[in-house]
């Protein structure tokens, strides 16, 4: 009788957590999204997406817009562009975003082009280290609105202190990206908060990662 009472109440609490765990995710991914928070800080860090020949596609392009926006703010002085290239690729998303700004009119000695990763973890890290040696530990990421809980989850816990500014234009608004966005990101950031905390990596780079990353031809 106890073993089944135990196994009862076992299935019972793996049922709620398979209901709630998913709710959590969305509601924090939304709240993000909806209420960004942005405050002064050391460095604005643009997290790469699709390049194609040094030209930033869409999505990158509406990052690259927003960075440039903030810092002509002046909310920080320097801007990081962090991302690697795809096998094949002529150059990397952080180089063709160094150069948008540049062209944009950010001097060049206020860009550091870290390049260097191809999921959010893997760039947090190599950013998070240089912001290190630079003894700087405010950041403000700009990034896709669904994808700033996540960005800052790993940045806090790179011992970086983060804000988010999301995108105001391009395909990943909240108003253009829809719900197929905010449900993988919703999965991502569960799946970060309980293995990838414990030294399980899985990569942020999906094979149908063209929901987020469209590129102007």
């Amino acid at each position: 009788m106890f073993l089944f009472r135990w196994i009862r109440r076992t299935i019972s609490v793996v049922i709620v957590l398979a209901l709630i765990a998913p709710a959590y995710g969305v509601s924090q991914v939304w709240r993000a999204a909806k209420n960004p928070v942005v405050r002064q800080a050391d460095v604005i860090v643009v997290l790469g997406t699709a390049q194609l020949n040094g030209k930033p596609g869409e999505a990158l392009e509406a990052r690259l817009i927003e960075a440039k926006r903030i810092y002509d703010l002046g909310y920080a002085s320097s801007i990081i562009t962090v991302g690697a290239g795809a096998p094949g690729d002529r150059t990397t998303e952080a180089a063709s975003s160094k150069y948008w700004l540049r062209k944009n009119g950010v001097p060049s000695k206020k860009i550091t082009a870290i390049e260097e990763g191809r999921d959010t973890l893997v760039s947090t890290k190599a950013y998070a280290a240089v912001m290190k040696k630079r003894y700087v530990s405010d950041v403000i990421i700009v990034t896709d609105p669904y994808h700033c809980k996540r960005a800052m989850a790993m940045a806090n816990d790179q011992g970086v202190i983060s804000t988010c500014s999301p995108v105001q234009s391009g395909p990943n608004t909240i108003a253009n990206s829809g719900y197929r966005y905010l449900l993988r990101e919703a999965g991502a950031y569960l799946v970060y908060i309980t293995v990838g905390k414990r030294g399980v990596q899985i990569s942020d780079h999906l094979p149908d990662a063209d929901i987020v990353t469209k590129v102007l031809p």
